[in-house]
C-alpha cells in the first residue's frame, strides 16, 4: 500500500469561490506532474545501474608462422661403463698408484699389493717344475736303452714296461709344474690391480697398509667411463610408437648411420653443444608402469656431463611452414579435460572453441585443429566474459603481447628476489 503525500497541494474548502477552486486545481495538477517526472527519474537510475559496461579483453590475432617442431623427453645421464675394481689375490696393500678423480686409461695400475709371497710362490712352481723335468729326462733315456733290450730278452718285458710308465708320470708332473708356474705367475701379476677400461676414478675404499682379499665384496675403487655417456628418457609405450614412426617417416632428423639426432638441454636451461643420437636398441619396458627406457648417446670429450644429471633430451622434427600458434594464457580446460578458448566473432560476440593441441614452443600451443587463421583469441580478461557477450577489444601483436609476458614475468621475479 503506497503512502499519501503529505507535500500535496490540499483540496478546496467547500463553498470557496470558483476563482478559488480553479487555482487550487491547478496547484493539484502541477504536484501530479511533479510526482510523475520524479518517477521517471528513479526508473531512469535504477535502468543505468542495472547496465554496467561492456568488460575489455585482450586479443590476439592468429597468423601462420614458420616453426621448428621439437620432441623434448626429461631423462638422466649414466655412465656409458663402470667396473669396480676389486683384488684377485689377498695381501696388503703397498701402494696406491693413482689420484682420487682423475682420468685413468685402460690397463693403467692403480695399487700395488704385497708381491713378496708371490714371488716365493712362483720361485717354488719353477722349482718343481725343474726337478720334474729332469725326472723326465731321467725316465726317457732308461726307456731308450731298455727298448733294444727287451728285443734281445736281456731285459724283462716288465722292467721295460715300468721304465715307460714312469717316463709318462714325469711327462704328467712336467705338464703340472707348468700349469703351478703359470698360476704363481698370473697371481704375481693380480698384485698390480690395473683399471679395465678407461674412465674417470672415484673414491678409493682402502688406503696403504689395508689387508684385502681375494673377490672380496667390498670393491677398492670405481671406475667410470664418462665419455660417451648414455642419457635415459622414460616415456609411454604410445609415445615410443610415434617416435618410431616418425622416424620412419622422416619427420626426426637423422645423422649419418641412420640414427635420430638429439639435441641435450641442461639444467640450468643451456644446450650441451654436442649433438647426440637416439639408441632404439637400447630399449627396455616396464610391465609394471607401462613405460619405455630409451638410452640416447652423446660424446663428452670435456666430461662437462656427469652421471645423474636431470636433463632434457630435443629431438628435431624438421619445420613446420604454416603453423598456429596461441598463446598459453588464452588456453583452458572444460569440465571434460578438453582444452577450450574464447574467441571473438566478426560480430563482436564471444564464442567458445574446442582446441586440438600438439607440442609446447615456448609459452604458447601449437594448435593442430579448432582454430583457424583470423581468429581472434582471448589471452585477457577470459574469466569476465561468457559465449555471447560482447566486450570492448585491446587487440594486440602477437609479439607485443610476448613482450608483455615476459615483462611480468621479470616483475614478478625481482619482487620475489626483493
Amino acid at each position: 500500500m503506497i503512502a499519501p503525500r503529505t507535500d500535496a497541494a490540499p483540496l478546496p474548502p467547500v463553498g470557496a469561490s470558483g476563482s478559488g477552486r480553479r487555482a487550487a486545481l491547478l496547484r493539484a495538477i502541477a504536484a501530479a506532474a511533479a510526482l510523475a517526472l520524479a518517477g521517471c527519474d528513479d526508473k531512469a537510475t535504477a535502468q543505468g545501474q542495472a547496465a554496467p559496461p561492456a568488460p575489455t579483453v585482450t586479443v590476439v590475432t592468429l597468423a601462420p608462422q614458420q616453426v621448428a617442431l621439437q620432441t623434448v623427453l626429461p631423462g638422466r645421464t649414466t655412465p656409458f661403463q663402470t667396473a669396480e675394481i676389486r683384488p684377485q689375490v689377498g695381501g696388503v696393500v703397498r701402494e696406491r698408484l693413482f689420484r682420487e678423480g682423475e682420468q685413468v686409461t685402460a690397463g693403467q695400475p692403480l695399487f700395488q699389493i704385497d708381491p713378496a709371497p708371490y714371488r716365493a710362490s712362483l720361485a717354488s712352481a719353477e722349482a718343481t717344475l725343474a726337478r720334474a723335468q729332469a725326472a723326465l729326462e731321467s725316465a726317457r733315456v732308461t726307456v731308450s736303452r731298455y727298448r733294444p733290450l727287451v728285443a734281445q730278452n736281456a731285459v724283462s718285458r716288465l722292467d721295460y714296461e715300468t721304465a715307460v710308465a714312469t717316463q709318462k708320470s714325469a711327462e704328467a708332473d712336467v705338464a703340472s709344474g707348468r700349469a703351478a708356474v703359470e698360476t704363481a705367475r698370473i697371481n704375481l701379476g693380480y698384485t698390480r690391480v690395473t683399471s679395465p677400461i678407461a674412465g674417470r676414478t672415484g673414491r678409493s675404499s682402502v688406503t696403504v697398509g689395508a689387508l684385502v682379499t681375494a673377490d672380496q665384496g667390498t670393491s677398492l675403487l670405481t671406475v667410470t667411463q664418462l665419455d660417451p655417456i648414455y642419457v635415459d628418457v622414460t616415456q609411454p609405450t604410445a609415445a615410443v610408437l610415434r617416435l618410431r614412426r616418425d622416424l620412419e617417416s622422416g619427420k626426426l632428423r637423422r645423422d649419418a648411420n641412420d640414427n635420430a639426432e638429439v639435441r641435450l638441454l641442461l639444467e640450468d636451461g643451456t644446450e650441451y653443444p654436442e649433438a647426440g643420437t637416439l639408441q632404439f636398441s637400447e630399449v627396455t619396458v616396464s610391465t609394471d608402469t607401462n613405460t619405455v627406457t630409451l638410452r640416447a648417446q652423446f660424446p663428452n670429450p670435456q666430461g662437462m656431463l656427469m652421471p645423474g644429471m636431470f636433463v632434457r633430451a630435443r629431438l628435431e622434427q624438421g619445420q613446420a611452414q604454416s603453423a598456429l600458434l596461441v598463446p598459453q594464457q588464452g588456453v583452458t580446460r572444460n569440465p571434460r579435460g578438453q582444452p577450450v578458448a574464447l574467441v571473438v566473432q566478426a560480430d563482436g560476440t564471444v564464442a567458445s572453441r574446442t582446441l586440438e593441441i600438439g607440442q609446447a614452443i615456448g609459452n604458447k600451443w601449437l594448435v593442430e585443429g579448432g582454430l583457424q587463421e583470423g581468429d581472434r583469441v582471448i589471452v585477457e580478461g577470459t574469466q569476465r566474459v561468457r559465449p555471447g557477450a560482447k566486450p570492448q577489444l585491446r587487440e594486440m601483436s602477437a609479439q607485443a603481447f610476448d613482450q608483455q609476458v615476459a615483462e611480468e614475468a621479470q616483475r614478478a621475479i625481482q619482487v620475489r628476489g626483493g
